[in-house]
């Protein structure tokens, strides 16, 4: 009956089953335990008529001419330049910190000098990671660095991992930069926005195809079974491929331990006002217990709405209680450990492959998921 199964209807399991379908012409079933499609991506009209983003902002950016185009197939964009600005005191300042910052922190003789040097050691246009500004023996550059690290990182990252910076894996410290540029943007990348009409469209017609069927409100587990003999789909031995996009540990029930994640909690308040603070993304980086509120106004483009709605975001350390979910793999070496363990139990199990943030216990952009989900179901053609 199906060619092959996708577990998950996030963008890698949407993506994968389009490719699948559409190319090579196999009968996909997508099965996903949520009761909606788009994954952490799904927007929503909230009561208030306000399209919001229900698991926290997502803003799509690439430089792949690919990915944009397939992608582009599925919707139209509202394009703009991100731009996020950190609640530093009583100033509003850009991150990441960059030069128009430097203007801002510092007067201007001396930030015209500090300039000078950033561009003289990195070169303009350059993204430096904090840690490694830290290092550099320059007294004016790792005044910047103290400052930068002070302000905006170290209180931010506390709360965001519930470690120090120090104990937290490069890979995720390298996502917060100093810029050398006069950009404010957030990113840098060619293409930057949000689908016109809202995410879940997107996936809407991405999924609206012939050969794909989706089942929600369906968890794996109440219609597969994993053994080294194969994969049984309701009971019958299953000859097709399957994409499993979920968390890997819970796949095998926890066996060797649960995953560390961190969580966040979500909490929405609307004003019947025209705006709450300006902006799409304002980060608290010194005070509150919060790390970021979004404005989703100013991140849709919407202008047709009664007052604002705005998010909040708590992190905290995921348990895997009942509505919990699972948004950042916290990588060190311990956990990409047990990770390696689940990772061999899967590699048992014939034509079965990880795709995606959960099933390979890493952060992945939302392009570079796309991407590696063409290229997973290409692979399976034959």
């Amino acid at each position: 009956m199906y060619d092959s199964i996708v577990i998950g209807a996030g963008i890698a399991g949407a993506v994968a089953a389009r490719t699948l379908a559409e190319e090579a012409g196999k009968k996909v079933l997508v099965i996903e335990r949520r009761n909606h499609i788009g994954g952490n991506c799904y927007d929503a009209f909230d009561q208030n008529g306000i399209l919001i983003h229900e698991y926290g902002p997502h803003i799509f950016h690439t430089n792949m001419e690919e990915v944009f185009s397939f992608l582009s197939r599925f919707t139209e964009w509202y394009l703009f330049g991100h731009e996020v600005v950190a609640k530093v005191g009583d100033k509003l300042i850009p991150v990441p910190f960059n030069l128009n910052t430097l203007q801002m922190v510092y007067e201007k003789k001396k930030a015209d000098r500090l300039a000078e040097k950033l561009i003289a050691e990195y070169g303009e246009g350059s993204r430096v990671p904090i840690m490694k500004l830290r290092e550099n023996e320059d007294p004016d550059i790792r005044e910047i660095a103290q400052f930068v690290y002070e302000n905006i990182f170290l209180k931010y990252t506390m709360k965001q991992w519930g470690q120090k910076p120090e104990e937290i894996s490069p890979e995720v410290t390298g996502r917060v930069p100093v810029l050398i540029s006069h950009d404010n943007r957030y990113f840098q990348d060619r293409y930057q926005g949000v689908p016109k009409d809202g995410f879940t469209p997107m996936f809407e017609r991405m999924l609206d195809h012939e050969n794909i069927e989706v089942r929600l409100s369906t968890d794996c587990s109440d219609v597969l079974r994993f053994s080294d003999q194969g994969v049984f789909f309701e009971g019958e031995r299953f000859e097709g491929d399957v994409i499993y996009t979920g968390p890997i540990d819970e796949l095998f029930e926890c066996r060797f331990g649960r995953l560390p994640y961190r969580s966040l909690n979500f909490v929405f308040e609307h004003f019947d006002r025209e705006s709450y603070q300006g902006h799409s993304v304002v980060n608290y980086t010194v005070s509150e217990e919060f790390t970021r509120i979004t404005e989703f106004k100013y991140l849709t483009g919407q202008q047709d709405t009664d007052g604002t709605t705005i998010v909040k975001e708590y992190p905290f350390a995921y348990t895997g209680a009942e509505g919990e979910i699972p948004y950042y793999a916290i990588l060190n070496e311990e956990n990409q450990a047990l990770y390696e363990k689940y990772q061999a139990l899967a590699a048992g199990i014939k034509r079965f492959y990880l795709l995606g943030r959960l099933a390979e216990y890493k952060y992945y952009n939302m392009d570079a998921m796309a991407k590696k989900a063409m290229e997973l179901a290409r692979s399976l053609k034959k």
